[in-house]
């Protein structure tokens, strides 16, 4: 077994179970993350599944054996002779390089007094059910001199026709006052966001969207 096929089978079996054995070195752990909030609460971040590593193990777990096992149809003692063997030297490398590079999962390392842990990829995918999913923002759209312009001569338009259609009196004032609160809404939420959240959030989901920005 060389390193690119042990990451391979870690990565296959961290698709289907949340945590992966490696006797004698410890086990990867897949944990499913909920979506966060960034950019100050107005950015949902989809969930995802988080891969660390926890140096504890269970000696009687042949996970990662039973499945080298069947993908080179071979038998199980002999397959965890040639998995113990990999281990054991993987081990050795760690506490003698202090880091072991895992394509396409991330870096094994460990500290001086030889604690393990692990550093996922940027783009490590462990979660098939978010395909596609992006981060959606909540902020408001931005109008552009062109598009502010072409609103006003709309309005304009109306109020030449406001003579013919009484009406349209009433429109009018409720569309003035409705830009008028969205301007007032828009020029707090770039000096003052901290008030707008406050507008847009009760107290406990704030604790919660401070809590996430801090460890986002």
């Amino acid at each position: 077994m060389d390193i690119d096929l042990f990451a391979d089978i870690v990565n296959d079996l961290v698709m289907d179970n949340d945590e992966v054995t490696l006797p004698g070195l410890g086990t990867f752990v897949s944990e499913l993350m909920p979506s966060t909030f960034s950019d100050k609460g107005y950015t949902i971040n989809p969930p995802y599944r988080r891969l660390s590593f926890r140096q504890r193990w269970n000696d009687e777990d042949s996970l990662l054996a039973d499945f080298y096992s069947r993908t080179n149809g071979i038998g199980k003692e002999q397959a965890e002779k040639i998995v113990g063997e990999f281990l054991s030297g993987l081990k050795d490398t760690l506490q003698s390089k202090k880091m072991v590079l895992l394509p396409g999962l991330g870096r094994l390392r460990a500290t001086k007094e030889n604690t393990f842990f692990f550093i996922a990829d940027e783009d490590l995918e462990i979660y098939p059910y978010g395909f596609g999913l992006e981060p959606v923002s909540l902020k408001t759209h931005e109008e552009t001199p062109g598009e502010v312009s072409a609103a006003v001569r709309e309005l304009k338009d109306i109020v030449e026709e406001r003579e013919r259609r009484p009406w349209l009196k009433v429109v009018i004032a409720v569309a003035g006052a409705a830009i008028v609160i969205l301007g007032v809404f828009a020029a707090l939420g770039r000096l003052a966001p901290g008030f707008v959240d406050k507008l847009l959030y009760n107290k406990e989901e704030l604790t919660v969207i401070k809590y996430w920005e801090s460890n986002v």
